[in-house]
């Protein structure tokens, strides 16, 4: 079951309006729907896109964000307000809005941040409901502030395609909207039919207040102290205004701020800085530690990623997430999961009109909501992640593919029970985030419910699944790479130890004598499939299935801001494809083809296991494929991924299958050339780790 079927577009959710709007705000008819009624685009704005809410859900474990609008709340009130459906698709404007003319008699309402917009040349008024004549022209200007964003709402929405169920816009993944773009001038969109009663606007005491001080509503988890985090920094964290660096967008808001001293040295095989973890699933509005820069996730964020998340702002209050701009201050206050406002409520019950969070205290769990034992030798961590997700995680810090398995097992358990109220899966490298709708299953069944699973789920050693091995491109120290780095040093920071070559970096970590050690090593690899979306669109994360290829390394701090397409990286122990343009952090070998397709556009009926689906998903890979490289120049490669984009697609696999028990008898049987090969690269990582801290890089 997904979030969409939990909140269908096509019945509005939430509480009917309260009393606050008066017999006279609903005294307003909507206009008879015209065949072929649509609206132009005259000027499109700075950053205007469509968005519909929840917006995609069902994908975020292969790596497709949720989009929709940031500011959910001032985008749900408006459409409420005339009569739509909460989530009918409208337009999400970034400081500007845009010039739009109308065929047809049309009610709209403008929300969000204060703004100035007229009709023909005469000023409305925001947050009321306004009828735009035939061939009128609505206007809305610059934000005047605080806040960052608009929305511009339409009786009837705007009747778009859906891409993988939403029409909501994702820029960076080129789908979405008409063309999975921001506005453009002389662009058509076409109408709904209006069907719902108009009222007169939004109640003042429904609408969300804008400021420059926000104080956001967070629970704590789902990593916090003393595992990852000491006492001190977290204190500092809900102690602390953040300010809002400017570089911040849908995918996420960084934040400038204190650097924590941290708990732990290191990441161990996750990365050698302390924020770097095993691959584990994210949630929008985690608070993401990339290295020692906090970012708050947006709903264009990644889903999985390698990084500690201390708190996570909760459901209903995300939406100040999309008003947050350049220079505000921005404060944590943890609140008790429980008492979190209801991301259903759109009145005074969301308590968005209040400038400021009251709270008592937080959970004092640290996240941490329950512990157990799986075996004797495996415990499992229950962790919370937001009011509406928990995260399960198998084991000690450590790579080991029997807790892969285990989540696998778990995954499996879950999709095969169907069970009410789950709406998102998404496996990591030791861990299953699992997203709930708290209305319908609560965390405490939730977590009852696990327990009794356990205790079903089949011994790990019993893992045999499908497995392909896939042959793919790569252009090893592509140009585009070189160039990522060139942008790095010059925008970010020009003394990274990896800089100015990766690979280099690679090799000294790894103790390896040449780079062209590190070359052959990527080259015999066989690299097993992981996770999916690690970063984005289908990109996996994946390691050696023998750990002599196992090279390891850290990750990007900060991180940076442009990665292209298909970019190959190494980060702790994993390699990661990246499915588009984007941040990143992992140290480059090369580049490849598409992991991608954008003319696959089947959805798949709620429930079916979309990792495996096959031809007819735009993700190429798989969980448990297995991906071996064979080299090619970078001229053959742009031939190969203009050949892949023009979907003509040609993929080199091989059906096979994955015995963990035969995975464990290989280890045994070249235990001692590992175990040398191990005892090299851990005295290289810890040369590097001790000039790191004579230079001051880990504080």
């Amino acid at each position: 079951m997904t979030l969409a079927e939990l909140h269908p577009r096509a019945a509005p959710t939430g509480p009917e309006p309260q009393a606050t709007q008066t017999p006279a705000a609903e005294c307003c008819s909507p206009v008879d729907g015209q065949p072929g009624a649509s609206v132009t685009v005259v000027r499109p704005g700075m950053l205007t896109t469509v968005q519909d809410w929840p917006g995609r859900t069902g994908y975020w474990h292969v790596g497709v964000p949720p989009s929709g609008p940031m500011d959910d709340l001032s985008f749900r009130l408006g459409n409420r307000a005339l009569g739509n459906p909460d989530g009918a698709a409208g337009l999400e404007c970034t400081l500007a809005g845009p010039a739009l003319r109308f065929s047809a008699p049309t009610w709209i309402c403008v929300t969000g941040a204060p703004v100035d917009s007229t009709v023909d040349g005469a000023r409305v008024p925001q947050w009321r409901t306004v009828l735009v004549p035939a061939g009128g022209l609505l206007e809305v200007g610059a934000l005047r502030g605080p806040g960052m964003r608009c929305y511009v709402l339409v009786a009837g929405g705007l009747q778009l395609p859906e891409y993988l169920g939403s029409t909501a816009t994702f820029t960076l993944g080129r789908f979405g909207g008409s063309d999975g773009g921001v506005l453009r001038a002389d662009e058509v969109l076409p109408l709904g039919a209006p069907h719902g009663a108009v009222t007169t606007g939004v109640p003042a005491d429904d609408q969300p207040a804008m400021t420059e001080r926000w104080e956001l509503a967070v629970t704590e988890g789902p990593h916090g102290a003393p595992e990852f985090f000491t006492r001190a920094d977290v204190d500092t964290i809900i102690g602390t205004d953040y300010a809002v660096h400017f570089n911040s967008d849908r995918t996420g808001v960084r934040l400038v701020g204190p650097k924590p001293e941290w708990a732990r040295t290191d990441g161990g095989e996750a990365g050698l800085h302390p924020s770097n973890i095993h691959d584990t699933a994210y949630s929008v509005g985690a608070l993401d530690f990339t290295g020692d820069t906090p970012i708050l996730l947006g709903p264009d964020g990644p889903s999985l990623g390698g990084f500690v998340c201390p708190v996570t702002v909760v459901a209903a209050d995300r939406w100040k997430l999309g008003q947050l701009a350049p220079g505000n201050a921005v404060r944590f206050v943890p609140i008790r999961a429980e008492r979190a406002a209801s991301l259903r409520d759109l009145g005074p019950g969301r308590r968005a009109a209040w400038p400021i969070v009251l709270s008592s205290g937080g959970d004092g769990d640290d996240g941490v909501l329950r512990r157990a034992e799986v075996d004797d030798e495996t415990g499992v961590t229950y962790r919370r992640a937001g009011d509406d997700a928990v995260l399960v995680e198998y084991g000690a810090m450590t790579l080991d593919l029997g807790l892969r398995a285990r989540v696998h097992a778990l995954h499996q358990h879950l999709l095969a029970a169907g069970v009410r109220g789950v709406t998102e899966l998404t496996p990591g490298i030791r861990s299953l985030q699992i997203r709930v709708d708290p209305h319908v299953l609560s965390r405490t069944a939730l977590l009852d419910l696990l327990a009794e699973a356990e205790a079903q789920l089949p011994a790990a050693d019993a893992l045999v699944v499908p497995s392909r091995t896939v042959h793919l491109p790569l252009s090893w120290d592509d140009p585009s790479t070189r160039e990522a780095i060139t942008r790095y040093m010059h925008g970010v920071r020009a003394d990274a130890p990896w800089c100015p070559w990766n690979i280099e970096f690679i090799r000294r970590m790894n103790g390896l004598a040449s780079v062209a050690e590190v070359y052959d090593t990527v080259f015999n690899a066989e690299y097993l499939v992981l996770g999916l979306g690690d970063v984005y669109l289908g990109a996996p994360v994946a390691t050696p299935t023998d750990p002599r290829h196992r090279l390891v390394t850290t990750k990007y701090n900060p991180a940076r801001t442009w990665t292209p397409q298909n970019a190959v990286g190494i980060g702790g122990a994993y390699l990661c494809i990246y499915g588009m343009e984007g941040p990143g952090g992992y140290q480059f070998v090369g580049r490849t083809t598409q992991v991608w397709n954008h003319h696959a556009r089947t959805a798949l009926p709620p429930g079916a296991d979309r990792s495996t689906a096959g031809a007819e998903t735009p993700w190429l890979l798989r969980y448990f494929d297995r991906i071996r490289w064979y080299p090619v120049e970078a001229d053959e490669l742009l031939a190969r991924r203009a050949d892949f984009a023009a979907g003509m697609i040609d993929v080199d696999t091989e059906d096979g299958e994955f015995s963990l028990a035969e995975y464990r008898k290989f280890l045994a049987d070249n235990a001692e050339s590992i175990d040398a090969f191990r005892a090299t690269q851990s005295a290289a990582f810890g040369a590097e780790r001790s000039s790191w801290r004579a230079a001051g890089e880990l504080g």
